[in-house]
This record gives C-alpha cells, sequence and structure tokens, in this order.
C-alpha cells in the first residue's frame, strides 16, 4: 500500500498531550484496519468526532438482482445509464456478488447538502469523464480522466466536480485493495519491474480544518443501508494527520505496460488484487515483436473467474462493435476470445492504442435490474461467422 504520509500538524510522540491554542486538547482518532493489525493512520482533531446530534430512519440500497445464475456472455452499454443531479442517486449497481459490487455513474452536479462514507466495502472510483477533487478529512486530492481514485471504506468523503459530463465506473471491494504481491519487495516497496511506482501515486495535498459547529449530515453506508447522521462539528476539522491509512489515486495513463515478443496473458496488466478479485488496466502498448506472433488474444476459458472489461477508449484488437463505456461479462465456464476477423486483422499490427479497466472476480457475478436495462441482448451471437 501507499507509505507513510504526514500532513499538518502532530505531536512529537503519539498519545500524547497535544493543545489547541485555548488550552483543550485536540481529539486524538485511531482509524485501523483488521483491528489494530494492518495499515492505520492518527487523526487529530479540533473536535471530538463522536458528536452525533441526530440518526435517521435507514433507507435500503440493495441492488436488486434479477438473475442470479448466468452463464451467457454479455454486454451492457454504460453510457445508455442516465445522467442525475445527485451522485448517489446516479450510481446504478450492475454486477454484485459477495466480494463486490460494480457500479456505472453519471453525477452530475458536486455533493453540496451531504458528506457520504461507505462503510461495507473500499471504492475504485475510476474517472472515465469528468475532473473534480475528492474533500476528506486527509485533505483534497484532485482528479481527472484515467484516475482510479482509491478511497478506504470508512472514510468521510465529498466529490467536487468542475464539469457536468461525469463519467464513474465505480468497483467496491468487502476485501482491502492491495497492490499485487509480486510487484513489492518485502518491505513493501513497489520493485524496479512493477509497471508503476510510488512516484505515479497521488495523495492528498492541502489539508483544509473546518472548525465549525453546527449540523452536518452524513449518509453512512452499511449493510445495504444508507444510515442519515448529524454531526455537530464538520467532518473535516483535522488539525493533522500521519500513517498509512488515507485515499490515493493512480492514473491509467501512468501505467507501464508490460510486453513480450509473444501475447502476454493479463496478469501483467494488474493494478490491484484482493482474496477474491483483481483489477487490471489496458492501455497503449506496442504488440509483441516474434516475427510470427498474433497479438490478439488467444479463445480462452475461465475455470474458475468471471471476466469483466470496462471499455474506456481508443481500438480494442480483440473486439467488433465497441462502444466507449461499453462492459462485458464472460462467465466462468464459457470461452470467449477474438471476434471473427480480428486475429487475422492484429497480425503484423505494430501497436495498440486501447483503454480498458478489467475486473476478473473469483466467483459469479450476479445481474440487476439495472444491468438488464442497458444490455445488448444478442452479444453472445457475436462470434457467429
Amino acid at each position: 500500500m501507499p507509505h507513510f504520509q504526514s500532513r499538518g500538524q502532530v505531536p512529537r510522540k503519539r498519545h500524547t498531550i497535544f493543545r489547541k491554542p485555548d488550552g483543550t486538547l485536540y481529539a486524538e482518532e485511531l482509524v485501523s484496519t483488521e483491528g489494530f493489525s494492518d495499515v492505520y493512520s492518527l487523526i487529530y482533531h479540533v473536535w471530538p468526532p463522536t458528536m452525533v446530534s441526530q440518526i435517521g430512519k435507514a433507507v435500503d440500497v440493495s441492488p436488486v438482482i434479477a438473475l442470479h445464475d448466468n452463464m451467457q456472455h454479455r454486454s451492457f452499454k454504460g453510457f445508455d445509464v442516465k445522467p442525475a443531479d445527485d451522485y448517489l442517486e446516479s450510481r446504478k449497481t450492475v454486477l454484485v456478488n459477495n466480494d463486490v459490487y460494480i457500479s456505472l455513474a453519471a453525477p452530475k452536479q458536486s455533493m453540496v447538502t451531504y458528506f457520504y462514507k461507505n462503510s461495507q466495502a473500499d471504492e475504485m472510483i475510476f474517472i472515465h469523464r469528468g475532473r473534480g477533487v475528492l474533500k476528506t478529512i486527509f485533505g483534497t486530492l484532485p482528479f481527472e480522466y484515467g484516475d482510479h481514485v482509491i478511497i478506504p471504506r470508512g472514510t468521510i468523503y465529498k466529490l467536487e466536480f468542475e464539469t457536468s459530463d461525469n463519467r464513474l465506473f465505480i468497483v467496491e471491494s468487502f476485501h482491502p485493495l492491495r497492490f499485487p504481491k509480486r510487484y513489492l519487495n518485502k518491505n513493501g516497496q513497489l520493485l524496479e519491474h512493477s509497471p508503476f511506482h510510488e512516484r505515479d501515486i497521488k495523495t492528498p495535498q492541502l489539508l483544509e480544518t473546518h472548525d465549525e459547529r453546527g449540523e452536518f449530515k452524513v449518509l453512512i453506508k452499511r449493510g445495504d443501508k444508507l444510515y442519515p447522521y448529524v454531526y455537530a462539528s464538520h467532518p473535516f476539522d483535522a488539525v493533522g494527520w500521519d500513517g498509512c491509512h488515507y485515499p490515493f489515486a493512480i492514473s491509467i495513463h501512468d501505467f507501464e505496460p508490460i510486453t513480450g515478443r509473444i501475447h502476454q496473458p493479463p496478469p501483467v496488466h494488474q493494478t490491484f488484487e484482493t482474496p477474491a478479485f483483481v483489477t487490471c488496466a489496458f492501455v497503449p502498448r506496442l504488440y509483441d515483436y516474434h516475427p510470427e506472433a498474433i497479438p490478439a488474444p488467444y479463445n480462452h476459458s475461465n475455470v474458475d473467474s468471471d471476466e469483466v472489461l470496462y471499455y474506456v477508449d481508443g481500438d480494442f484488437m480483440s473486439r467488433n462493435h465497441i462502444e466507449k463505456g461499453m462492459i462485458t461479462l464472460h462467465p466462468i465456464g464459457i470461452p470467449h476470445g477474438p471476434h471473427p476477423g480480428a486475429a487475422e486483422r492484429s497480425i503484423g499490427q505494430k501497436s495498440t492504442g486501447e483503454l480498458a479497466v478489467m475486473v476478473d472476480t473469483f466467483k459469479p457475478l450476479k445481474l440487476t435490474t439495472d444491468a438488464l436495462g442497458i444490455e445488448d441482448p444478442d452479444y453472445f451471437k457475436s462470434w457467429l461467422f
């Protein structure tokens, strides 16, 4: 994971006296993972983070499952998801299992009247269109086209968009999102052969301390319910923090592709891993340089994973009739491969300009009603000559 960071003012020694200018104590908060056994950060608040004045009635936001057992190649037109003003209302969950939710969103406006905290999952928000700033207690994190924005569970945040045409591909993980172990040395540093490095990691910068009392609405998601909390102090009231647990971003444009003489399999494109799924980034790269190489991927049977591919930009070498924002789902046990003519077309080509994000899950995915509403029902026939 990203390395130790420090912002603002912190005492020389943790868990010791740290006073405000008026002589009262700052409120120290430990935000930890896996109990006290994994990454954590210490935050110093102007006001205690426990000042809750109201709790409203929870609203069920569970995805509506339309198909529990899928054994068919499918595709979905992501840009058919209609834009909505509100960020949370714009999020449409399309594919789910007990480990991960995959959603699309097209918010037109910034989060103005509330803050949001996902307490059941880490989030990876891929920015397909739009730009803006993620605001958290850890500081501001600007984002733009191509960024994977990683928000650890339990982080209160606001998204402020600079544009009204925003398209997001969102992965909610019920397991921590980690860098692949094979990219790391024994001390956690990204290795020389990793396709990205610490310099590529964007971390929170400007720490804005909001010493404010009042009523601040925070919508907290837990157990597929949305709990409306009202806090008596501003959620972003930190004067300082340090540690290894914080939001960060990595751009798909900073991912350095690994190539070879013959076709390289998807693990060379990996960005994050969990015990239940992995994510990958397909980026512009030189094709294979064996004189008889076929750059297009060979036919492949996923015997223990569902494959989800989200198409971002460029011409995808192995597929015909691809649109921006399209999602394809190739389920466990059904072979998939290049569309008719794709393998032949790829021979002799020198490079590709494709951009895509992939999620491979180790358990089958279920389809929601929102997924069926944007499906191309004939996709499974697209391999017929």
